[in-house]
């Protein structure tokens, strides 16, 4: 059955398909982005996306100084505000608030403490903690947006990966990102159904492209190419879709990264549901960063972008078709042989048979099982624990 046929086979005749979430992982990474956005830090497409941080990379410079030659000044017309003074210049810079704590940390002085004093005291702290400081060169980055703003202090080797690299190489695969390739923004889950719809307008609200002062990030899905790996108790097709989500950070507050995965669906706060084969890379901003980025991640995304379902679903179909147990004596004598407490070994059979009606027999039924207690796990260790083993087990079925 081909992709196109198994979305008009599940189609329901209100936009959407009918996908069971029981299965699989939820991942809450999406959603915690979603949540904490403003709306100016939303975008409806990534050429609006790449526009603004491709214009502040163009309005920024990035230099090498010494830290001991910085001089903090207090600003007369605002007793309140901080200014420094770089060597090679005499205008002065503003700090934006992440780099005043990158520019206290480098000195080991508290960056909160710091920001609680009146300006003037603040300076004398701040300068004494420079000018004591062993000289050591620093990596700046400024901007000029009305005034020039110091927006990163790094050290000499932080090797920097822009924002707009990250959205470009996510444009060569997707487009715009609002359905003009096949990778969009997600579509939503209704829950009262059981039907994912993939057709959703792209609004502030359901957006999935995020660009702050700081960070971008990015997530979005084949949703409108389901994939069939194999059928549901009640014999209806599991269909799964491929996403990606990717993020990165050109003043130093997180690592560049990107995760592929392949999820059952999304609902309306941007959790992913029924997640399977999840993938994550990342890569520290360290002097070869921009190097690993053109040859490592940049290749990875498009590998997947453009790769074939087919090993996903043949190690689903296997792991499926893989009996390991037929009586309680084999249900629990494989899980415990795999390191599962007894306690962990009834829950996970328990869990089965309650959510399929039937105790585990295959390796993907005690996958799901684990998976499933995965989920109710209240500390994250043991989550990704469980989440890993169970990844392990499907693998090696696969």
């Amino acid at each position: 059955m081909t992709q196109v046929e198994i979305l008009d086979a599940a189609h329901d005749g209100a936009g959407g398909y009918k996908v069971d979430v029981s299965r699989g992982e939820r991942i809450g990474r999406v959603s915690s982005e979603w949540f904490s956005r403003p709306d100016d830090e939303r975008y409806l497409s990534l050429s609006d996306l790449f526009a603004s941080v491709r214009g502040r990379t163009e309005r920024s410079r990035t230099r090498t100084v010494e830290s001991a030659a910085i001089r903090v000044d207090a600003s007369r017309e605002n007793a309140e505000r901080l200014t420094l003074v770089l060597p090679g210049s005499d205008a002065p810079v503003a700090p934006t608030h992440w780099s005043f704590g990158q520019l206290a940390s480098l000195v080991g002085a508290p960056a909160a403490y710091l920001r609680q004093l009146p300006a003037p005291l603040a300076r004398i702290n701040l300068q004494y903690g420079l000018t004591s400081h062993r000289a050591e060169q620093v990596k700046t980055l400024e901007i000029e947006d009305g005034r020039v703003e110091l927006r990163a202090v790094t050290g000499p080797d932080y090797g920097r990966i822009f924002d707009h690299e990250l959205v470009a190489a996510v444009q060569r695969i997707a487009g715009n990102g609002n359905g003009d390739t096949r990778w969009k923004v997600p579509g939503v889950l209704d829950w009262s159904t059981g039907i994912y719809n993939p057709r959703v307008d792209i609004t502030r609200d359901t957006t999935t492209l995020y660009a702050s002062d700081r960070d971008v990030f990015l997530f979005l899905v084949d949703d409108l190419n389901p994939i069939e790996a194999g059928r549901l108790p009640d014999g209806s097709p599991d269909l799964y879709f491929r996403g990606f989500y990717c993020w990165n950070s050109e003043v130093g507050a997180k690592t560049l990264g990107m995760a592929s995965f392949y999820l059952r669906a999304v609902c309306q706060n941007r959790n992913l549901w029924g997640v399977e084969d999840f993938e994550e890379i990342t890569i520290r901003h360290s002097k070869y960063a921009a190097s690993r980025f053109a040859h490592e991640a940049a290749p990875a995304l498009t590998r997947f972008a453009n790769s074939s379902p087919l090993p996903f679903v043949n190690g689903i179909k296997a792991a499926r078709e893989k009996i390991v147990a037929r009586s309680d004596e084999d249900r629990s004598a494989f899980l415990r042989k795999r390191g599962f407490s007894k306690a962990e070994t009834a829950r996970i059979i328990e869990t089965v048979l309650m959510e399929e009606g039937r105790p585990p027999e295959s390796v993907f039924d005690f996958v799901q099982g684990i998976t499933a207690v995965a989920r109710d796990k209240p500390h994250q260790d043991a989550r990704l624990d469980l989440e890993a083993r169970a990844k392990k087990l499907l693998d090696r079925a696969a």
